[in-house]
């Protein structure tokens, strides 16, 4: 019997991956899922300890770890260990890209894990640890700051009588190891507690560690005090939200939801939030617009990392004859997306669905905002699921759980939901995919000619070819697909506050992406919007959006109905057409005509 044999293995038992499968996982499937994640760091740590020689800084960790275990088995889980870990063994395996740290300095994080590790379990010690552009970061503990211009060094992490400090460049640091309190020099990780004590949600409001932010690192950016306070409030009374409305999600971030890092933020209504599997627990955000909205990104976070924590244990897609290739529709993206990452989302947005299904009966107000993201997100959902559940590369748990959440998202869009949001919802959904399509898929050159063909020889309709699949040609800079829904959200906002709607100009400024046609369309006057869009088309016929906001204008006015149909469906057969229609006679075709005539049954 082989040694490997004899070793323990995780495994999760039936009834967490049913949980799991359902997009949910209570407290003890969560701690499964966090034990197999600590595991697989002392996996990674002893394939580091192979690779490369870590010198006196395991030493001080194996003492840390006799004398407090509880010390190290915590660093070990903090989310910022785990993507360490990755970003070391990659580094040792491959070729640094430029601006990357030097290696000494990556694998040099460990000296600092194993510092706080002596720190906190008490130990007298002393040891050389990377300094970062005068910065040492400390690992859950925080960062001292050093008076060099060296962007790469080392200190000197001292401890003695319980006493400890950061030396170099002749300047001493103090580091406070019985409060979190800021001193000189030193800007301490703030550790908060949130909520009742017997729901509590402990997390560490990481600005210092350089492994925060996914999955590159980045240097240490410590909040200011006014920040933190207001990141504070916001986790408080998001956390409220949760324990009301979430309580079995909320039960289970308490042992799943570990750290969070503040980023830098987007536009209104278009949060930024990153996690990675190799950091569970973790997570990076912006500073969101209010509480609900830090409520979805807690969700839609933790639902990666249970995700992430599953896939480690097991896989939802066989290797199969797959060569990476194969790109997909993302609702919830502007770019398409392989599968692996089209199943993430999908398992994310589950969680935000559910948060704002029962959001919508929680608020005790007459929104309209509630209702019109649970249909937004059903629809989303409902088409990312319909492209993927029969995939060949499905294990038979990948198919259960994706048959199990297309049975949810079924049921979800059988509820009922007020007539102005759903049919706001609606539009946005199909406005989302007919802009994808008209910027990442191409027809085929031979059945673009066969249609210019046709129409300069005055055929009744178009080649049949010009209805092949298209092909996936992604536009690597494309922003702002949901410029419609973003537009609507300011829409029902100003109807929340009861505020008079702006010009749809001045609103379409304020949404990277956006057309004038876009904030007419989201303000419910379609015949202007129409107007707008062959505008645009006519300033720039090859814009993409044009094409396909030009459909949802059609479609929501009720005219013109075979070009309203191509355009919401196809737009890439018009877009293109109409480009190679310009450069072979050197005069544009009229936008609508053409779009009829690609609607009509092929010649």
């Amino acid at each position: 019997m082989s040694a490997e044999s004899l070793l323990p293995h995780h495994h999760l038992p039936p009834d967490s991956l049913a949980e799991l499968a359902h997009g949910e996982g209570g407290p003890a499937t969560v701690d499964l899922l966090r034990a197999a994640e600590h595991s697989r760091r002392l996996l990674l740590l002893r394939m580091l300890d192979d690779a490369t020689d870590l010198g006196p800084a395991w030493d001080l960790l194996s003492a840390a770890q006799r004398r407090a275990p509880s010390v190290v088995d915590d660093l070990l889980i903090y989310p910022q260990t785990g993507m360490w870990l990755a970003t070391v063994l990659r580094r040792l395996r491959g070729t640094p890209q430029q601006d990357e740290p030097p290696l000494r300095a990556v694998v040099g994080h460990f000296s600092a894990l194993a510092a706080v590790a002596g720190l906190r379990a008490g130990l007298d010690f002393a040891i050389d640890v990377p300094v970062r552009h005068g910065r040492v970061p400390l690992p859950t503990l925080g960062c001292a700051v050093l008076p060099t211009t060296e962007p790469w060094g080392t200190a000197t992490v001292r401890c003695e009588n319980e006493r400890a400090l950061v030396e170099a460049s002749g300047a001493t640091v103090p580091v406070p190891l019985r409060s979190e309190a800021a001193g000189p020099g030193w800007h301490p990780a703030r550790r908060l507690a949130i909520g009742p004590p017997d729901r509590r949600l402990e997390l560490v409001l990481d600005d210092v560690d350089p492994y925060r932010t996914y999955p590159e690192p980045t240097e240490p950016s410590p909040l200011s005090e006014e920040a933190a306070q207001q990141w504070r409030q916001l986790l408080d009374q998001a956390w409220t939200v949760l324990l009301r409305e979430q309580p079995g999600t909320a039960e289970a971030m308490r042992g799943g939801v570990l750290s969070l890092s503040p980023t830098s933020g987007g536009e209104r209504f278009r949060p930024r939030s990153v996690s990675s599997a190799d950091a569970f627990g973790g997570m990076e955000a912006s500073k969101p617009d209010d509480p609900v909205e830090l409520a979805v990104t807690l969700v839609h976070e933790f639902q990666h990392s249970k995700l992430g924590g599953l896939l480690h244990l097991t896989p939802l897609l066989s290797d199969g004859d797959a060569d990476g290739t194969e790109l997909w529709y993302a609702p919830w993206r502007d770019d398409p997306r392989p599968i692996a990452g089209l199943l993430q989302g999908i398992y994310a947005f589950v969680g935000v669905t559910r948060f704002w299904r029962t959001h919508r009966w929680a608020t005790g107000t007459r929104s309209a905002m509630p209702h019109f993201e649970f249909a937004l997100w059903r629809e989303h959902l409902a088409r990312a699921m319909e492209q993927i559940h029969l995939h060949p590369r499905l294990t038979p748990l990948g198919a259960t759980l994706l048959g199990t959440l297309r049975d949810h998202c079924a049921q979800w869009l059988q509820e009922p939901v007020p007539e102005a949001p759903l049919a706001l919802a609606r539009l946005c959904a199909a406005d989302h995919v007919a802009r994808w399509r008209a910027h990442h898929l191409r027809p085929a050159r031979s059945a673009v000619e066969e249609a210019v063909r046709a129409w300069l020889g005055g055929a009744d309709g178009p080649p049949g070819s010009l209805a092949a699949e298209p092909e996936v040609v992604p536009e690597p800079a494309v922003r702002g697909l949901d410029s419609v829904a973003i537009l609507v959200r300011y829409r029902l906002a100003a109807d929340d506050d009861q505020q008079t709607p702006e010009e749809p100009e001045k609103t379409a400024a304020r949404v990277a992406g956006a057309l004038t046609g876009d904030a007419l369309l989201a303000a419910g006057d379609a015949a202007v919007a129409r107007h707008a869009f062959l505008a645009h088309i006519a300033a720039d016929p090859d814009h993409p959006a044009a094409w396909a906001g030009l459909g949802s204008a059609l479609a929501a006015a009720g005219t013109d109905r075979q070009a309203a149909h191509i355009l919401r469906h196809h737009p890439e057969r018009a877009r293109s057409v109409h480009l190679a229609l310009s450069r072979t006679t050197g005069t544009p075709p009229d936008p609508l005509r053409l779009a009829t005539w690609l609607g009509s049954s092929p010649a």
